[in-house]
């Protein structure tokens, strides 16, 4: 009964206070029209000055700002004309106000500072503490907290004294973010209950649910959960059924998060379900998110696995397309937790990875834009700074005369030995005039030897720069492929570290390491031939030797993964001799074996062979995989980097068919390629059986 009571009360307060808001706006709007004719009728003088910054006062109450600056240049020219500093000052304030709101904040701190100067100038105490808030509160919006800090600082202390509460209120919780940003927890405490206490004198409710919030949200930051708790709760008890919708939607999963941290489960349940189906009933995305991530931590922490996995499930296919990314951060941590228990590793590195990306994101975002002092500031009386300040602009005035004194002494110093110096400029010249003929000589002798050297400078040029673009490219191919298969290892080892690993787990798990580092060593393997060959140092030593050979070597280096991918792997070769240099041949068919392997599918066939034709040895390396466009064989073995996704998302770089091409031309062969898509891949090389003649 008592609660009944309670909450009749509370709703008939925020009746009485949403009646008070609408008989508010009507009086500000009917002043507004007062004032407008009040103003039309008003001669050209101070009380017109006084009247039109009435209006614009008003009008930027109501959020008429375009209505409001055509007032404010008009004042301004007026004020301007009568001499009147302080109209003139009031108006830039103003306009610095809507500058502000625009964030426009170039013109708004221009505003800011000319009005300053103009209530310092007329020993104007508050005027000149109101613009000192507004710059704080610019420069806490920009990131630059210790500047903020310092301004908003000396202007409270003149609200404070002078008790004007709306003023503070802004003031306060402007100062409480800039204090949070610079990791002052507890001034940031400080003063979100200044605002609160403040707010609530205002009859403030949107104001006093937002600190209260930020009171709650503090004190979960500092682990104080059971204080987090009493003033989350205090926040549900204010919210209007009506118009704070999306504000329940957050809290009530943010409670249930809080009981999480204590193991009162039972509790937590019961906010965090009253949330989600609070959430799907109002069909607000960011609280349902928010509290199917929380449900999900809440099912894992009692081992419900299956309705975890549902849960977080769910979550991530409404995280991955909004923009809430701190959610789905967390979504990615907790994916990590379940895959791990379920002993899902290979999904459990793709969670890690993908939560380390999103939080190196995320710390870069929240860098400030300028740089930013984050030591604590220390309050400075605003009667010492206003007074420093003049003192500092007189002192600047009375160097700036001493300067223009010393100015005019130089001056006549420079006038009295003109004349002398353009006597000694004609002798000068002529005797110049003799030694610039001879110095012309010498310069055209000059000229001939630099252009024989920037002959010589050009060819070297053009050489360095076929070597910066191999350069360029051996780096944008190792910050690209061989980072990833490392960070697949540094995944494997994080994991290692963590402890979530068996001594049983490890050793299922080492080939697929050994794989990754197979990947990174035939990357370096195809990097340092190609980069020979680009840098020209790449020759070919010919011998005799059996191609059949060569077959039967490599094809045991990819006996393991044709068995992962069960691709039947048959060897029509025969015994044949070609004149070539072995170790290349090795590489292109070593390259050409895997290419086959990365785009056969389960159940495919790979058949090598080779044959004697018109006197040359023809080798094929055939596969039923899934072939390639007809636009894409268009871009085989060009110079420029060309690579695709295997059946099994194998990555390559690039660079083997390149290789392949370079090194069978070393050795007087030629190499070509025949494909249908989804039918199959042939990859034919022609090479000499015996010493071409000379």
């Amino acid at each position: 009964m008592k609660q009944l009571i309670t909450l009749a009360a509370f709703f008939s307060v925020l009746s009485t206070f949403a009646q008070k808001i609408e008989k508010d706006s009507l009086f500000i709007q009917s002043e507004i029209e007062h004032l407008t004719i009040q103003l039309a009728y008003q001669p050209q003088d101070s009380a017109k000055v006084e009247t039109s910054l009435l209006l614009i006062e008003k009008l930027y109450t109501v959020k008429d700002y375009k209505k409001a600056l055509l007032f404010i240049d008009q004042t301004e020219r007026l004020s301007e004309t009568l001499k009147y500093k302080r109209a003139i000052a009031e108006a830039k304030y103003f306009k610095a106000l809507i500058y502000s709101t625009k964030n426009d904040y170039y013109n708004a701190i221009d505003s800011y500072n000319k009005s300053k100067r103009l209530f310092k100038e007329l020993d104007d105490t508050l005027g000149y503490a109101r613009v000192s808030n507004g710059i704080g509160l610019i420069e806490i919006k920009r990131g630059n907290y210790a500047e903020g800090l310092e301004n908003a600082l000396l202007a409270i202390q003149v609200f404070e004294r002078m008790n004007l509460r709306e003023e503070l209120s802004l003031a306060y919780n402007s100062l409480a973010e800039a204090y949070y940003n610079t990791n002052q927890i507890d001034k940031a405490l400080e003063f979100n209950y200044k605002a609160l206490n403040v707010r609530t004198q205002l009859q403030d409710n949107t104001g006093i649910k937002n600190s209260t919030k930020n009171i709650a949200l503090l004190y979960s930051e500092r682990k104080e959960h059971r204080k987090a708790i009493e003033y989350f709760e205090k926040v549900l008890n204010l919210l209007d059924t009506e118009n704070d919708n999306d504000l329940r939607g957050e809290i009530l999963p943010r409670i249930g998060e809080e009981y999480l941290q204590f193991r009162e489960y039972e509790k937590a349940a019961e906010y965090l379900l009253e949330g989600l189906k609070y959430n799907r009933n109002t069909q607000n995305e960011d609280g349902l998110l928010r509290s199917l991530n929380s449900i999900g931590h809440l099912n894992l922490k009692q081992n419900k696995l299956k309705l975890a996995q549902a849960q977080l499930d769910e979550a991530y296919s409404i995280a991955k397309n909004g923009v809430n990314k701190h959610e789905l951060l967390k979504n990615y941590k907790l994916h990590k937790e379940l895959d791990s228990i379920q002993k899902q590793y290979q999904n459990a590195f793709f969670w890690q990875g993908k939560y380390y990306d999103l939080k190196t994101e995320l710390d870069k975002e929240s860098q400030p834009k300028i740089p930013v002092i984050t030591t604590p500031v220390t309050e400075t009386n605003i009667d010492e700074a206003f007074t420093n300040e003049v003192s500092i602009e007189n002192e600047a005035i009375n160097k700036e005369n001493e300067k223009s004194i010393k100015r005019l002494k130089l001056l006549s110093y420079v006038l009295a030995f003109a004349i002398l110096i353009s006597l000694l400029v004609l002798v000068i010249s002529h005797l110049k005039h003799r030694k610039r003929l001879e110095y012309a000589r010498e310069l055209e002798e000059k000229n001939k030897q630099i252009e024989l050297q920037n002959e010589a400078i050009l060819e070297q040029t053009h050489h360095l720069e076929e070597v910066n673009k191999v350069k360029d490219r051996l780096f944008s191919i190792v910050s690209h492929d061989l980072k990833d298969s490392i960070s697949s290892i540094k995944g494997f080892i994080d994991l290692l570290r963590e402890d979530s690993l068996t001594k049983e787990e490890f050793y299922e798990l080492i080939p697929e390491l050994s794989e990754n580092a197979d990947n990174a060593s035939l990357l370096l393997f195809n990097l340092l031939n190609w980069s020979k060959s680009q840098m020209q140092n790449l020759e070919s030593n010919p011998e005799l030797f059996n191609i059949q050979d060569v077959f039967h070597n490599k094809m045991g280096l990819i006996e393991q993964k044709v068995e992962q991918k069960r691709i039947v792997l048959i060897d029509e070769s025969q015994r044949d001799f070609v004149y070539a240099d072995k170790s290349m041949i090795e590489i292109v068919i070593q390259n050409l074996l895997t290419n086959a392997v990365k785009f056969s599918r389960i159940g495919d066939a790979i058949t090598v062979s080779n044959r004697d034709q018109n006197g040359k040895s023809l080798i094929c390396v055939e596969d039923t995989g899934v072939g390639i466009s007809p636009e894409n064989l268009n871009k085989l073995f060009k110079n420029n980097t060309f690579t695709t996704i295997g059946t099994k998302n194998e990555k390559g770089t690039g660079l083997g068919l390149t290789i392949c091409k370079e090194l069978v031309e070393l050795n007087d062969g030629r190499i070509w390629v025949e494909s249908v898509q989804n039918v199959g891949t042939k990859f034919y090389v022609e090479l000499p059986k015996v010493k071409s003649a000379e």
